[in-house]
């Protein structure tokens, strides 16, 4: 659904990038694989890294635990994160909102601060 040529990936109209935004295109659920984000996060000096994503327990989930895992500060923004219905291999279905709240759960403290939207705009100052 969100590979190159499928309509779930353009670019929703509220989040085209701006002229000169840096666009990063990548091809499986982290950020980091395979795209040159870490290289140009630390050509900057960049020690602090904030995602939102879709999906909270997938691209999120993998980008925040690598960024973690690279050394960067990781801020993981959960009220601007989403998430589907998940089902279980028993055929149980969990609903979104467990999913994003227990994938939140199993990052925050150890791979990143999961914070709001309020508090990563107070961080920012």
């Amino acid at each position: 659904m969100l590979h190159e040529g499928n309509p779930g990936f353009e670019f929703m109209d509220e989040v085209v990038p701006q002229e000169g935004e840096l666009v990063l295109t990548k091809e499986v659920n982290s950020a980091f694989i395979g795209t040159d984000l870490e290289e140009r996060l630390r050509s900057t000096g960049a020690t602090t890294v904030v995602i939102a994503a879709f999906t909270t327990d997938h691209c999120g989930s993998t980008t925040v635990r690598m960024s973690g895992n690279l050394g960067f500060e990781t801020w993981y923004v959960g009220d601007a994160c989403s998430t589907y219905d998940r089902e279980g291999p028993d055929g149980e279905v969990f609903p979104a909102e467990l999913v994003h709240r227990t994938a939140l759960a199993s990052v925050h403290g150890e791979f990143a601060d999961v914070i709001t939207t309020d508090e990563a705009i107070k961080r920012l100052g």
